[in-house]
């Protein structure tokens, strides 16, 4: 991808509804794509097939020649592309699971200094992680051998070894999944077209030679993997495409702003312009629906009808949620012209506590998801956002820079130092500006360079 572009996924939507024949079709072909993963999924998700995720070409060789093709007859065009998409799920996973035992070790006081660093130096070498979890011997060429020795002479590898298997049967999950609710289109499977009357999308079935047609709601058309999930319920399709969009860069985007995220207002800044006021209602409205929904479901767990109007209400709300944020995050970028964002890192969900109100409206509390659009949204407007550290940063005088003697109340910051009074995320979005103009920034070179490589 070009430094000048950016991923983002458009969306068609089929103009008429979709006939119970032809759904069926779909949901047929997504039945075994889904079959085909959890296939890959228990075949080589565990520990013995580390060796094989990499490139994947002894992976896609084995389920040639494991006949499952055959035995569910799905065309090659679909069986390919379910069994790179599971090995990529596969990859993932295995990537949560050494980011959960990182931690794990970083939190482990029995352990050296150098034992942690041996550690960590087998979750980064993927052929030295396989090797030690499958209690073989570690052989690296070249100076990344070199290193490894060195790393070893100072401790117990056998003992280390034994740790690393104990936490990966531990922590590592097979994946597994039961919703056939889509699948992915190579541009074979596929070809855009007119039927006489509507614009639409032909989409090849398992039977040779026979393609269904669906109209849609544009005339537009793309050569590249899509994805196509399925609504059956609704006789609607919605189709997924990655396209590369030219960045925008914008002259007058020059301004330096600090802001601060809340459960309440999204975003408040330096300035004290707040946006996304009506988050919190949204929030609270959703959460106590869920805390009533828990309890209705707690009483009737014999008599439930099932959970289709739980999960239709829920999605209405999430997506009631999300249009809200992306439409508050453009009214924040358009109003503040910023060049440069700075923003706290965000610190992990801490254990629930004893209110379960709370509970529940810090579980839909949108942050992961408004951190991810504001991100991209960055990307895609050149603007850069940087995370500062947050320690202490809500307890110190923007003022002053005194840390400890303010009082919150109210929603209000008084400085007992200098006397200072602002509201609280004005008096935070402050101090995260002051933070990231001295430099005192979480990971520069990394956000550097992941700036670099999106052509900030």
């Amino acid at each position: 991808m070009s430094q000048n572009t950016v991923c983002k996924i458009i969306r068609q939507y089929n103009k008429e509804p979709v006939s119970g024949k032809d759904m069926e079709k779909l949901l047929e072909i997504a039945e075994d794509y889904r079959k085909v993963k959890n296939y890959v999924y228990d075949r080589f998700g565990g520990i013995a097939s580390l060796s094989k995720l990499y490139p994947g070409y002894t992976v896609q060789n084995e389920m040639t020649k494991s006949g499952l093709r055959g035995d569910l007859g799905i065309p090659s065009v679909y069986f390919y592309l379910a069994v790179f998409d599971a090995l990529g799920d596969i990859k993932s996973q295995w990537s949560r699971t050494k980011s959960k035992i990182l931690e794990r070790i970083g939190k482990n006081e029995g352990f050296s200094k150098e034992e942690k660093h041996y550690l960590r130096f087998l979750l980064k070498v993927n052929s030295a992680f396989e090797s030690a979890v499958n209690q073989n011997p570690i052989k690296l060429p070249g100076e990344i051998g070199e290193t490894y020795e060195k790393l070893a002479a100072v401790v117990d590898r056998e003992k280390l070894h034994r740790y690393l298997c104990r936490q990966v049967r531990k922590v590592h999950v097979k994946l597994h999944t039961d919703r056939a609710e889509g699948f992915s289109l190579a541009e074979r499977a596929y070809r855009y077209g007119d039927n006489g009357i509507y614009h639409g999308i032909a989409v090849s079935t398992k039977e040779k030679r026979k393609r269904i047609f669906i109209p849609l709601t544009d005339h537009n058309q793309y050569k590249c993997q899509i994805y196509m999930k399925l609504y059956p319920e609704k006789d609607k399709v919605e189709i997924h495409v990655p396209v590369n969009v030219a960045v925008k860069s914008y002259e007058d985007y020059r301004n330096c702003v600090g802001i601060a995220m809340g459960m309440y207002t999204m975003l408040t800044t330096n300035l004290g312009h707040g946006y996304g006021g009506d988050l919190g209602k949204y929030q609270m409205e959703y959460a106590d629906w869920l805390q009533k929904q828990a309890k209705s479901y707690g009483q009737n767990k014999e008599n439930n009808p099932g959970r289709k109007k739980y999960q239709e209400k829920k999605r209405r709300y999430t997506k009631q949620l999300h249009d809200y944020i992306n439409q508050e995050l453009n009214r924040f970028l358009r109003t503040e012209k910023p060049q440069i964002i700075y923003m706290i890192k965000l610190p992990k969900p801490k254990a629930q506590g004893v209110n379960r109100k709370i509970n529940y409206s810090v579980t839909v509390w949108q942050r992961g998801y408004i951190r991810k659009r504001l991100e991209q949204k960055c990307r895609e407007q050149s603007v850069k956002l940087v995370e500062v550290l947050g320690k202490d940063i809500s307890r110190q005088c923007s003022n002053c820079g005194e840390i400890g003697s303010g009082k919150q109340k109210d929603g209000i910051f008084v400085c007992g130092n200098c006397g200072y009074q602002a509201k609280e995320k004005t008096n935070t979005a402050q101090n995260v500006l002051r933070r990231g103009r001295d430099g005192q920034i979480v990971n520069e070179s990394k956000a550097a360079k992941k700036e670099e490589s999106h052509g900030l």
